[in-house]
């Protein structure tokens, strides 16, 4: 009975998988080898070519994403965790703050972060215009209304987050299953119309591709990788699912099926060289168009709905791990607390994706700047998991130099190809990822000096109190919370209060958040109390870049201690602070104005640790950088 049960919830989680995890790489099979073959890259449409392209397409579906992501990556698992957040975290974990290694893997997991912001741009804007670019070839005179059409759908899409995805997220696996059916069935249709096709199994006409080509290969590479975009997904939602249903979902549904269509996108070519300007609404005739085009709209809504909640789920991590400033962030889920709505990244992401739209107008105009930001992620991946397996693992330094080196050549590779659409569109996502990467860095960096500010004039806490009581000063009643940074001294709330108000109240707690590099802290681990004397505590409150931060519900975990808290007895004191750019500062006076605006913009602290504002008092502090 167990065993029945527990295969019942691999079928059940696998399916999911299929809806979250591969929407992506899914809806590939829409585009690529209408790309591959497009006029502008110069290969021309024969057998041997369409062997050699759908070969590579077929080895690198085996060696990219099974290999590398599948076998390997999902054994980086933070905690349970995965992506490049979570990568990143766990490669700083595996050396010391003052290793020589720290902030070089810190600016490369911010890399890795920037571009999968960059490519969170590009997939909405690819897949639903692909799927809607259906409607052109069933009738050419629908062509003006293709991208109005695709702007309607996304602006939709986007309009609805903040109503959360539970609800329709249980229709995303079902949906899924029956994409990837359908695109094993066309597979299996054209195979048999040209068997010959399967040839493309063997290796061999990938590498006589390749060697025999030259240039022109190179070129068509930059196309290739279009199949393989969306293997990041596959590490970035392991936490939601672990990796066992993933796998599961990836080598007995997803990659079978990807794998017929391709064979038999390739049989159609050579069955049918006109079919190039569609390969894939071709595959069954004129009648079938109009339902790919439904279908192929809803698995591009769910491709592009993984993408947005990615984004979300990056962004609160970003914010956690103090890269990004705090924001506003809403949970759409009493269930699940994975489910969150982050407004600002929202309409920040649909602006982008609008623009992109717009801008390139079309799916292979789009397909030029789809590639460089999912290689360039793909190649950061590659780099951090051989620290996290040689300096986390202790792995044997020649086996972590083979075992990523031959995946680090092909992403190079890959990387260079798509590095050659640079003016032809590769740059729009690299502009968007150096925005963002520029914007953590700075507010990473600003943080730094006003902790090193603070930590320059604070005034000891333990000295202090000692002097403070000497004198019995006049106490009130209740209990006055004030948060303190964890090498601050005493916190200016307290000092300010004494100075206006004269008074203590009768218990005083001293509270510190620490953000840890690991995904979630437990309970039991999460709070730690120390007695200072007179009634007053230091309370540490640990938290992992996954968990939820909630000061009240943190004050609970104290009862064990013998600290209770009556709500309406207890009083938090928090300091605002005003940043204020000083000439000769750490940063440029550039990047300095930038951290100012971004302070002022950032969530104020009792609103984003859910701190009831009926009992906060804020403090005002100017702090210069």
């Amino acid at each position: 009975m167990s065993t029945q049960s527990t295969k019942s919830s691999l079928a059940a989680l696998s399916v999911a998988a299929v809806g979250i995890v591969y929407g992506d790489i899914g809806t590939s099979p829409l585009y690529t080898m209408q790309e591959v073959f497009a006029p502008k890259h110069g290969l021309a449409l024969n057998e041997s070519n369409i062997l050699g392209i759908v070969s590579l397409i077929v080895w690198g579906l085996i060696v990219i994403v099974s290999l590398k992501y599948v076998t390997l990556v999902l054994r980086a698992s933070n905690r349970g965790e995965g992506g490049v957040m979570a990568l990143t975290a766990l490669g700083l974990e595996s050396v010391s703050k003052n290793s020589r290694l720290y902030f070089p893997l810190t600016v490369l997991g911010l890399v890795g972060a920037s571009l999968f912001y960059g490519d969170g741009v590009i997939t909405p804007a690819m897949t639903v215009l692909s799927a809607m670019e259906g409607i052109e070839v069933a009738t050419p005179t629908l062509k003006p209304f293709v991208v109005p059409l695709t702007l309607v759908v996304l602006i939709g899409l986007y309009s609805v987050q903040s109503k959360g995805t539970a609800g329709i997220a249980k229709f995303f696996g079902p949906v899924m299953l029956i994409w990837f059916v359908v695109l094993a069935g066309m597979g299996v249709y054209n195979i048999l119309r040209v068997p010959a096709i399967l040839a493309a199994f063997n290796p061999l006409y990938a590498l006589e591709f390749l060697f025999t080509h030259g240039w022109v290969a190179f070129i068509a590479l930059g196309a290739v990788v279009l199949a393989f975009t969306g293997s990041e997904a596959l590490y970035a939602d392991m936490g939601h699912f672990g990796p066992k249903p993933i796998r599961t979902a990836w080598f007995f549904i997803v990659f079978p099926s990807l794998g017929l269509n391709y064979l038999g996108q390739g049989a159609l070519l050579i069955f049918d060289p006109t079919a190039v300007t569609n390969p894939f609404y071709n595959q069954l005739g004129d009648w079938s168009i109009y339902p790919l085009v439904v279908l192929s709209t809803m698995a591009a809504v769910i491709a592009s709905q993984s993408t947005i909640s990615g984004t979300f789920s990056m962004t609160k991590q970003a914010i956690s791990l103090g890269f990004l400033p705090r924001m506003k962030i809403v949970h759409t889920s009493s269930m699940e607390i994975g489910q969150i709505y982050i407004p600002v990244a929202n309409w920040l992401q649909l602006l982008a994706v609008v623009g992109a739209v717009i801008g390139f107008g079309s799916a292979s105009n789009l397909a030029s700047a789809y590639g460089i930001a999912n290689t360039g992620t793909m190649l950061v991946t590659s780099l951090l998991t051989f620290f996290v397996i040689r300096y986390g693992w202790k792995y044997n330094l020649f086996l972590c130099l083979v075992a990523t080196g031959f995946f680090l050549t092909i992403d190079v590779v890959l990387f260079s190809a798509n590095a050659l659409k640079f003016f032809s569109g590769g740059w729009f996502p690299i502009a968007l990822g150096t925005i963002i990467f520029t914007v953590m860095l700075t507010w990473r960096r600003g943080r730094q000096l006003v902790f090193d500010n603070l930590k320059k004039h604070a005034i000891p806490l333990e000295d202090f109190l000692e002097s403070l009581f000497v004198g019995a000063p006049v106490k009130v009643s209740g209990t006055a919370v004030f948060l303190r940074g964890e090498a601050d001294g005493v916190p200016h709330a307290l000092l300010h209060n004494l100075s206006h108000n004269k008074i203590v109240h009768e218990r005083i707690i001293f509270l510190t958040l620490h953000q840890k590099d690991v995904p979630w802290v437990p309970f039991s681990e999460r709070i730690k109390v120390t007695a200072l004397g007179n009634s007053c505590y230091q309370v540490d409150v640990s938290y992992g870049f996954k968990n939820e931060p909630d000061i009240p519900n943190a004050l609970e975990l104290c009862e064990p201690y013998g600290l209770v808290f009556e709500p309406m007895e207890t009083s938090y004191f928090i300091s605002r602070q005003t940043i204020i750019s000083t000439p000769g500062g750490g940063m440029t006076s550039w990047r300095e104005g930038l951290f100012v605006s971004l302070s002022r913009i950032a969530r104020d602290a009792a609103n984003y640790y859910k701190i009831p504002s009926n009992r906060v008092i804020e403090v005002g502090a100017q702090v210069e950088i």
